[in-house]
């Protein structure tokens, strides 16, 4: 896992991203010496739901997805990735087979750990262990976070929380791959009913759409719009 003059060490990554920060010098250096780096094109697939699992995947440039796909084609988008970010957690420690399709937004620089040199660092290196545990934790408590805003909250709701949660000050940028059908898959539903949620929290004044971004122009009010219930 070799790093080069114009980006980061691989260890100064690693020591970064939430899964890794705290680790000693030795333990980071272990896990880059397994490492590989991956290069993946816009629109490419990283690996697919049912195949088996790797290992464990840190981004370093570039956007992912992590989606369930229905047999009718209908999607499920469980979370973005984004550069700074691990995935594919539970993959590791629940062995087995990937649990969901994830696929490059744009050009994307990617660590994958293997899953087998990965699971004896962890033997050998309890906090290590520590560490990707309390990952995996957090991606559960995300994923019972979904399953409760799918099954309790109507779309404008999941709407106003993604837009809390994901902008900056009181702006939401949309890149460019984030198309009304990417972001309806986020929240579970389609791109009609998509717009019908945005065009009412606009009616409302809780946000101003523009062409790539939306603006937060009450965020109390917003913020009351997400805890509503079905």
């Amino acid at each position: 896992m070799p790093g080069s003059d114009s980006s980061p060490k691989p260890a100064d990554l690693l020591a970064t991203i939430p899964t890794f920060a705290g680790l000693d010098a030795t333990t980071l250096e272990a896990v880059v010496q397994v490492a590989i780096l991956r290069r993946y094109g816009a629109g490419e697939i990283v690996f697919l739901e049912s195949e088996p699992c790797a290992g464990l995947y840190v981004v370093q440039e570039g956007w992912l997805k992590a989606s369930k796909i229905a047999l009718t084609g209908r999607e499920q988008v469980v979370r973005f990735v984004r550069p700074g970010e691990a995935f594919n957690e539970i993959g590791v420690l629940a062995g087995g087979n990937n649990r969901a399709t994830v696929q490059a937004q744009e050009p994307a620089l990617v660590w994958m750990v293997p899953r087998e040199p990965l699971i004896r660092l962890m033997e050998h290196h309890p906090p290590l262990a520590q560490a990707i545990t309390r990952s995996l934790a957090q991606r559960v408590l995300h994923l019972m976070g979904l399953v409760e805003d799918l099954s309790l909250r109507p779309v404008a709701a999941r709407l106003a929380r993604v837009l809390l949660d994901h902008s900056t000050g009181e702006v939401m940028d949309r890149r460019r791959w984030s198309t009304q059908a990417e972001m309806a898959a986020r929240l579970g539903t389609v791109p009609e009913v998509l717009n019908r949620a945005l065009s009412g929290l606009a009616a409302e004044a809780l946000i101003g759409i523009e062409r790539h971004r939306i603006r937060i122009l009450d965020r109390e009010g917003l913020e009351a719009k997400a805890m509503l219930s079905e």
